[in-house]
């Protein structure tokens, strides 16, 4: 190779690597992104509702997006994925609540555990040990210097719609909440409403959000009306918002179409109740609930609704942004 072609390409290089830089100086200033490993221990469903704190250890994950340089501290929104693992909704919602300036924590409960996904198998993790997860979670953010621990919502999806929904109950914070850390605002995305819970209108005086398809048939909008008439009742803080139309997974705009899943589990047209603290029966026939209870069927539909999730978008970032004072 004569002198100047080595000249040529060392300057090249040089170049290159000056540019790389800039762009990713310029990224740095944008936003920030941390992934940290969140200890956490999987427990059962009976484990869980009796306070217990000893089970398999565990280790997940949580993605930490940081909108904007400086020292000041930041709200932030812990999102828990649904029974699909982390989607494409995740990145969405974590880029339009990094638009509006809150931080977001996109945690992941399945790939530390060897779960891809629970669609047709939801006895392979408990959604309580994904609330569990999502205080976890909140202990992890409350001690970052970029993040205000007085202002961290959580906002889940399906299966983890009932980490973020009942994790506002008194009784789930006592025993699973890190000493001082709360969180500021439950937002439910199709939550799972089916289950009574012993002291489950005992809740945090916090603002609770859901937002639900009316024509839902993986988890029907019934059971989240009768529920939240009842936590109105007890003076929460809580609203539903409807959207006319709408199905399960409504704000997935990689689903092609309306999809039919013919194996997904539903849980329908089962309604549960704990009848003492760790037992969770078929309010129908009396005796614990099984996911081979005669009311679990197959065969769920999802669609996207450009629509509904529009409207969720600008309801959620408008909700936040006023509870946040931003």
């Amino acid at each position: 190779m004569n002198t100047l072609l080595a000249r040529a390409l060392i300057c090249a290089f040089t170049i290159a690597g000056s540019v790389f830089q800039l762009e990713a100086a310029r990224a740095q200033a944008i936003f920030r992104t941390e992934v940290y490993p969140v200890q956490t221990v999987t427990l059962s469903t009976a484990d869980f509702l009796l306070g217990k704190k000893d089970g398999k250890p565990a280790m997940i994950a949580g993605e930490l997006r940081i909108p904007k340089p400086g020292t000041d501290r930041l709200p932030a929104v812990v999102l828990v994925h649904g029974s699909g693992g982390v989607g494409f909704n995740s990145g969405m919602w974590a880029g339009e609540l990094n638009k509006a300036g809150f931080a977001t924590f996109v945690t992941d409960s399945f790939t530390g555990r060897g779960i891809t996904n629970t669609i047709t198998d939801q006895s392979q993790l408990s959604s309580y040990t994904m609330m569990n997860d999502a205080f976890a979670a909140l202990a992890v953010l409350a001690k970052h210097p970029r993040i205000d621990p007085d202002k961290i919502a959580v906002m889940g999806f399906s299966k983890g719609a009932v980490p973020s929904l009942y994790a506002s109950m008194n009784r789930f914070q006592s025993a699973y909440a890190s000493e001082g850390a709360t969180f500021a605002a439950y937002i439910g995305f199709y939550t799972p409403c089916n289950t009574t819970l012993i002291d489950d209108e005992k809740v945090s005086a916090k603002p609770i959000r859901l937002y639900h398809g009316v024509a839902d048939d993986w988890v029907p909008i019934g059971p989240c009306r009768d529920y939240v008439a009842r936590l109105k009742k007890a003076g929460a803080n809580i609203d539903l918002v409807e959207y006319p139309g709408a199905t399960h997974a409504f704000d997935m705009q990689s689903i092609p179409g309306t999809m039919q899943l013919p194996q997904a589990l539903t849980a329908r047209k089962c309604r549960f109740e704990e009848k003492q603290q760790g037992v969770i029966i078929n309010s129908d026939t009396g005796q614990p609930a099984t996911f081979t209870d005669p009311c679990i069927e197959r065969g769920v539909t999802i669609a996207y609704n450009a629509e509904a999730t529009d409207a969720a978008r600008k309801d959620v970032v408008e909700f936040l942004s006023n509870l946040f004072n931003k």
